[in-house]
């Protein structure tokens, strides 16, 4: 017995890894093609995933043994959001606290506008919808909480309405989640690249100044030889994933950065000091552009698998509509309040925009439009607090309506 089930893990390792390339093979030609000068860039690994969950997720399922499928896939989500998150601390690093010292107000009330935001629209649609539903308050709430973190591509925020709800509605938040992620991630995406259109950017001027502004924090020349671990950086690399993990798993009153959150603290710390000592902690640029776009693939191909297995099951109409509202209402009132309130330049009030949405694709899509990885710093600044805020609003939303 323990034979053949040895043969079936190889077998289902090996198709799924057959499956994870072909996925990505695709959804890059995809994501090349533009109408407009519009794409879905890297998102398009995401859509071809999703199409994938859609239709094959329960043949795979059903040959292969499901338990080992479903855990293989959040393997791969999870691997590609340390390589992502990571890459991105390291590269904001540098740039991040000088530019957060100086935008500390503005990031901090920005981040806190957008989930509030989103929260009052999850709400409003719970005070709306509930009229015309057939499920509980309990089950409602649940499945509205769900999309609310799904809109916002906030796996903390999952995690912790899951736990808000309990085990007999958690199954509900899932569903709210799967639904709404989809537009969370292209909504994002695509707004990204939009707005610069709508306001005929000139990028090659936003470019410079954003990168004028953050020229300050150059690398301090300490007259020191500086020891390389590897020619590529990769320790350095790994030892910062290795530390944020474990920082990401302490809890407190069920409250935990999580390993994104974890990872991309720790990364900044490594990037803004660069060296310990004589020991370099600074992966070489490449090494970081490799691993970011390594990790943004996996993540996008594990979470477009699982979401699109449960779209294709749970899908309501209804549904998609609440998610696109809670989408779209925290993401223009953000962009608004950043731009005439504020006074952000337009780079980084969408590298704001795309880390008060906890968007990770989105970050991506921003530093190829914008051509620059500086607008990682805005990105970086917002995202703790719209990370610790989407976990106390839909917390706080359970408990209200639940």
């Amino acid at each position: 017995m323990e034979f053949f089930d040895g043969i079936l893990s190889i077998r289902s390792v090996v198709f799924l890894m057959l499956s994870v390339f072909a996925i990505s093979a695709l959804g890059y030609i995809l994501g090349r093609i533009k109408i407009k000068g519009i794409s879905l860039g890297t998102s398009g690994v995401f859509l071809i995933a999703l199409l994938y969950g859609c239709f094959c997720y329960k043949k795979l399922s059903s040959e292969l043994d499901a338990a080992f499928v479903a855990n293989a896939l959040k393997i791969v989500d999870n691997l590609g959001l340390i390589l992502f998150v990571t890459a991105v601390g390291f590269i904001a690093g540098p740039n991040f606290f000088s530019n957060f010292k100086k935008n500390f107000k503005s990031y901090v009330l920005l981040a806190v506008i957008i989930i509030v935001s989103g929260g009052l629209s999850c709400v409003g649609c719970i005070l709306v919808g509930s009229k015309f539903t057939d499920l509980s308050s309990q089950e409602f709430t649940a499945v509205l909480v769900g999309i609310l973190s799904g809109a916002l591509t906030s796996t903390p925020g999952f995690s912790a309405s899951k736990d808000a709800v309990g085990e007999g509605l958690d199954g509900a938040v899932s569903v709210g989640y799967g639904i709404a992620y989809i537009f969370g991630v292209i909504g994002v995406v695509l707004f990204v690249q939009i707005i610069p259109k709508l306001m005929k950017v000139d990028m090659v001027k936003e470019r410079e100044n954003l990168v004028a502004s953050d020229s300050k924090s150059e690398k301090k020349n300490y007259g020191k030889k500086i020891i390389e671990m590897d020619d590529f950086g990769i320790m350095p690399f790994a030892l910062a994933a290795f530390i944020g993990i474990i920082i990401g798993s302490l809890k407190y009153k069920n409250f935990s950065l999580s390993t994104t959150g974890g990872c991309l603290l720790t990364a900044l710390i490594f990037g803004h000091f660069m060296h310990f000592g004589r020991i370099s902690v600074t992966p070489k640029s490449t090494t970081l552009k490799v691993f970011r776009e390594l990790g943004l693939m996996f993540f996008l191909i594990g979470a477009g698998i699982s979401g699109g297995a449960k779209f294709a099951d749970y899908f309501e109409p209804i549904y998609f509509v609440y998610g696109i509202i809670m989408t779209l209402v925290p993401m223009i009132v953000g962009f608004l309040f950043a731009k005439y309130v504020l006074k952000l330049s337009i780079l980084n009030n969408l590298g704001s925009i795309t880390g008060g949405m906890t968007s990770t694709p989105a970050l991506g899509t921003l530093i190829s439009t914008s051509g620059t990885e500086n607008v990682a710093s805005a990105y970086a600044a917002t995202y703790p607090v719209a990370l610790i805020s989407i976990v106390l609003i839909s917390q706080f939303i359970v408990i209200l309506f639940g």
